[in-house]
């Protein structure tokens, strides 16, 4: 195994060992405290430009599964068409893997795919850095070509429009002539997010993140997750705003699409130190004593005192009280910041696909 050096924007560096494709990456360095899949988080597109630490300290064990597609054209047991995150750093890397479904191991995957995986890091310790300075910038060095700094220049994570480099470029339809219409705006969507649409039996238009939707015929919108700082994201507010300025129909958001959602409602976003990032955030139900466990993976959020007067939250994070979710007083509207999909993670808010699907 090379060399390979973790270099922070602070300056504080970790040694390293690749297992995964070689090339020199920079991005902004997040961690996840997941105990499991690495598979679906490598590839759900929120994780663009971004160098993801794993705090678990074994990976690789249970290989990774086949890379089939539905015919519906979803894959099967991924969350989008390929692996997103620009890189992967873990403590201790399992060469052998058992599962019944792998079909290659974690470092055969990355190395196909391009994408450079680091072992042998103090995955304690940069958690550690990352949580007392909050995230930052960061590159990979490999040894041999400490030299080459080209990429470890790279534009700042939170000044690129990251929702336009991941959504689709043309207009795609599931589950065709299936009655209800569902209009999905694509922020980085996982493909989870349509399954579970699918299988409540309507039709899903899958829009592009900018698209203007608001002359189509349909039942609801849908915004789904993406990555990167919703402030970017002007054109698509701009469409929600037009589309609720003239319409009552349903409205439910995920992830990018509650602070998307929060901005139309006249609420700003904030930059949070660390964000949300795991399968075990304790999200509490506003007027009740309803907790739920949630599966989360976002570094910005909504600032709840902002919200115009027609708006309530709809849940808070019940470990430093932030937003997870607004509601409109009178209209159907409302989303959650956190993963009802979550896959894979806890499955205790799937409803919100319910409660969407009832008000259509």
């Amino acid at each position: 195994m090379r060399d390979v050096t973790l270099v922070l924007q602070d300056g504080t560096t970790f040694k390293g060992k690749s297992f995964g494709y070689e090339k020199p990456v920079a991005g902004e360095v997040v961690f996840n405290t997941a105990m499991m899949g690495y598979p679906e988080s490598l590839t759900d597109p929120s994780y663009a430009g971004q160098l993801m630490t794993l705090t678990y300290p074994l990976v690789g064990n249970y290989g990774v599964p086949p890379f089939t597609m539905e015919e519906n054209g979803l894959p099967t047991f991924m969350e989008s068409d390929r692996i997103y995150a620009e890189a992967l750093i873990v403590s201790d890397y399992s060469e052998e893997y058992s599962h019944w479904n792998a079909k290659e191991s974690l470092s055969d995957w990355l190395k196909r795919e391009k994408v450079p995986g680091v072992t042998g890091i103090d995955t304690r310790q940069l958690t550690k850095v990352l949580r007392e300075h909050g995230v930052m910038m960061g590159k990979l060095v490999f040894e041999g070509n400490e030299a080459n700094e080209t990429n470890g220049t790279q534009e700042n994570y939170g000044a690129v429009n990251w929702v336009e480099r991941v959504s689709c470029k043309d207009i795609i339809r599931y589950n065709e002539g299936a009655g209800r219409k569902v209009v999905l705006v694509d922020c980085g969507v996982k493909a989870n997010i349509i399954r579970c649409l699918i299988k409540r039996g309507v039709e899903v238009i899958r829009v592009p993140w900018n698209y203007d939707y608001t002359a189509m015929a349909f039942d609801g919108l849908f915004l789904a997750n993406g990555p990167g700082d919703p402030d970017m994201c002007v054109d698509a507010v701009e469409v929600l705003k037009k589309q609720m300025s003239q319409s009552r129909k349903p409205i439910c958001g995920i992830c990018m699409g509650n602070q998307l959602l929060a901005k139309a409602g006249g609420a700003t976003i904030y930059k949070l130190k660390y964000g949300h990032r795991s399968h075990n955030q304790p999200v509490r139900e506003v007027g009740t004593n309803r907790c739920y466990v949630t599966s989360q993976n976002h570094g910005y959020a909504v600032d709840a005192a902002t919200l115009g007067n027609d708006w309530r939250e709809l849940f808070v994070n019940m470990n430093d009280g932030s937003n997870e979710g607004i509601r409109h007083l009178t209209n159907p509207w409302f989303s959650s910041q956190f993963h009802p999909e979550a896959c894979s993670g806890p499955v205790d808010t799937e409803f919100m696909f319910d409660r969407f699907i009832e008000t259509l």
